[in-house]
C-alpha cells in the first residue's frame, strides 16, 4: 500500500529541513499531541503509541542524493513500512512530501488508510508552521 500526503511548501532550504528531520526528538514536533502519547526519542529512532493503543517505531534510513531521507518501521511497528520524505528547493523555499509504503493486507488497509493519510498530511503542515514561526 503506497499514501502520498500532500506537497507543501517549506520556507527553509532542503539542509535546514533534513538536519530538523535528521534527529527523530524533532518528530514530537509533528505529530497530533491529541492522538500520540508515550512518545520517546534517541538522535536516530523513535517511538510513540497512536490513539487506539498502537506502537510506532521510525528508524532513520539514510538519504538519497540530497532530497530524500527514508525511515523504515522498527520493530515495535504493527506491519513493516518504509517513509520517503522528498524535498526540493523552489525558489527561495522548498517544497516537499511524505509517501509511506507499507506491507499491509486489504482488511488492515481499509482500517488504516484513512487515518495515516490525515496523519502525514498533518505532519507536512506541521513541518511547514514549524519554518515559517
Amino acid at each position: 500500500m503506497t499514501i502520498k500526503g500532500n506537497t507543501v511548501a517549506v520556507n527553509a532550504s532542503k539542509a535546514e529541513i533534513f538536519a530538523f528531520l535528521g534527529d527523530s526528538n524533532n518528530i514530537s514536533h509533528l505529530l497530533p499531541k491529541d492522538k500520540i502519547s508515550d512518545f520517546k526519542s534517541t538522535g536516530e529512532m523513535c517511538s510513540f503509541k497512536v490513539q487506539g493503543g498502537v506502537m510506532i517505531s521510525l528508524i532513520q534510513d539514510g538519504l538519497s542524493g540530497d532530497n530524500i531521507l527514508f525511515m523504515k518501521s522498527g520493530e515495535k511497528s504493527p506491519f513493516p513500512f518504509r517513509l520517503t520524505i522528498k524535498v526540493e528547493k523552489v525558489g527561495d523555499t522548498s517544497e516537499g512530501y511524505i509517501q509511506f509504503d507499507g506491507e499491509v493486507n486489504a482488511f488492515l488497509k481499509m482500517m488504516v488508510e484513512r487515518p495515516l493519510t490525515n496523519l502525514f498530511n498533518y505532519m507536512s503542515d506541521r513541518l511547514q508552521k514549524q519554518f515559517s514561526e
